[in-house]
C-alpha cells in the first residue's frame, strides 16, 4: 500500500509539475509576407523571446493577411484572440487619433532624428496613449521613409502628381495629403499587386523595401523619392493579455520585442542602397531628388486640419514639431 501511495504522489507531482512548466503561447499577426518588414520583426522577436525564455514562450507569427487585414488584426489583439500584432501606423486612427502625428508629412529629416523621438519620452507617451483602447504599446518597428511610384509620368512637383489614382491605407491624415498634393487617394488594403497591374490604380506610396519584395518594379515605371512620411509600426501587445503575465514575463517580452524592432531597423536601413540599385537595374526611371521644398509648402497647412484640432493630439504634434526643429 505504502509503495502505491508513493507512485500516486510522484505521479501526481508530475502531471503539476508538467502543467506548471507549459510554454506559454503567443499568437504574432502580420499583414505582410515572409521577409517583409514586419515579419522580420516578429520573427526576431521569435528568436529572442523563446530563447531567453528557455523555452517557456512559444511563438507561432501568422504572416500573409492569414488573419485579415491590420484593422481585423488589432480587433483581434484588443480581443486577446491574439497576443501581439506589428502593425503599421495608419490603421490605428480607427482607435486611438493620437499615433496619426508620427504620419504627419515630412516631420523627420532622417532615421536618426525618427528614433530619438520615438525612442524617447514623446515616443513613450504615444505608446501609453493607446492602452486606453486596449492595446499594450512596446515598441516601434519601421517600414521607413515612403516613396511614391506611378505608371503614368515621372514625379518631380506637385503638379506632376495632379489626377493619379494612389492607393493610400485606411487613414485619415494619408488620405489628406495625397488630396492635397492633388492626387485621387484611394484607400486600399494589401496586397494591391494586381490592382496595380489592371490599372485600378494608377500608383502607390510605400518604402523601398515594399516595391522590392512585392515586385511593383515589374507594373510601375516610375519611382519618386519623395520620402513624404517616416512609415513606422506600432508592436503591441493585447492589453488583456498583458495584464494576466507577472512582471518578469512583462519586462522579458518587453526587452525583447525593442531588441527586435531595434534589429529590424538597423536591417531595414542597411539594404537601401542596394534595393534602389536593383530598382534601376529592373528598368525603374527613378526621380532622385524632387522638389521637397514644393511638397512641404502644399501640406503645411495641414497642422490646422480638423485631424489635429483634438487637444491631446494637437499637443503631441506641436511637441514633435518643436523637437525636431
Amino acid at each position: 500500500m505504502k509503495k502505491l501511495f508513493m507512485f500516486l504522489l510522484v505521479a501526481v507531482l508530475f502531471f503539476f509539475s508538467t502543467n506548471s512548466f507549459a510554454a506559454t503561447k503567443i499568437k504574432v499577426g502580420v499583414v505582410t509576407k515572409p521577409g517583409s518588414a514586419q515579419n522580420i520583426a516578429a520573427q526576431k522577436f521569435k528568436e529572442l523571446i523563446e530563447q531567453r525564455s528557455n523555452g517557456a514562450f512559444k511563438v507561432k507569427v501568422y504572416h500573409s493577411a492569414s488573419l485579415g487585414n491590420e484593422t481585423e488584426i488589432l480587433q483581434q489583439v484588443q480581443m486577446n484572440t491574439i497576443q501581439m500584432g506589428v502593425i503599421t501606423g495608419g490603421p490605428f486612427d480607427t482607435f486611438n487619433p493620437i499615433s496619426r502625428v508620427i504620419n504627419y508629412p515630412f516631420l523627420f529629416k532622417d532615421n536618426a532624428q525618427a528614433d530619438e523621438i520615438l525612442d524617447g519620452p514623446l515616443g513613450t507617451q504615444i505608446l501609453k496613449s493607446i492602452e486606453s483602447s486596449g492595446f499594450k504599446g512596446l515598441s516601434f518597428s519601421e517600414n521607413g521613409f515612403r516613396n511614391l511610384t506611378n505608371s503614368k509620368n515621372p514625379v518631380k512637383t506637385p503638379d506632376d502628381i495632379k489626377g493619379l489614382k494612389v492607393r493610400v491605407m485606411s487613414s485619415a491624415i494619408h488620405k489628406a495629403i495625397w488630396s492635397t498634393l492633388g492626387a485621387n487617394p484611394t484607400p486600399m488594403p494589401w496586397p494591391i499587386y494586381t490592382e496595380l497591374e489592371q490599372g485600378v490604380i494608377d500608383g502607390q506610396e510605400n518604402p523601398l523595401w515594399v516595391m522590392e519584395v512585392y515586385k511593383f518594379y515589374e507594373i510601375q515605371k516610375y519611382l519618386s523619392l519623395t520620402r513624404h512620411v517616416y512609415s513606422y509600426h506600432i508592436d503591441v501587445a493585447s492589453l488583456k493579455w498583458w495584464k494576466t503575465l507577472d512582471k518578469k514575463a512583462q519586462d522579458m517580452i518587453q526587452k525583447a520585442m525593442y531588441d527586435a524592432a531595434v534589429f529590424q531597423r538597423q536591417d531595414n536601413r542597411s539594404k537601401d542602397a542596394d534595393r534602389l540599385k536593383l530598382l534601376k537595374e529592373k528598368g525603374m526611371e527613378i526621380v532622385e531628388n524632387p522638389d521637397i521644398a514644393a511638397f512641404r509648402a502644399k501640406v503645411v497647412n495641414l497642422k490646422d486640419m480638423d485631424l489635429y484640432q483634438d487637444p491631446k493630439v494637437k499637443d503631441m504634434l506641436l511637441k514633435i514639431m518643436e523637437a525636431v526643429k
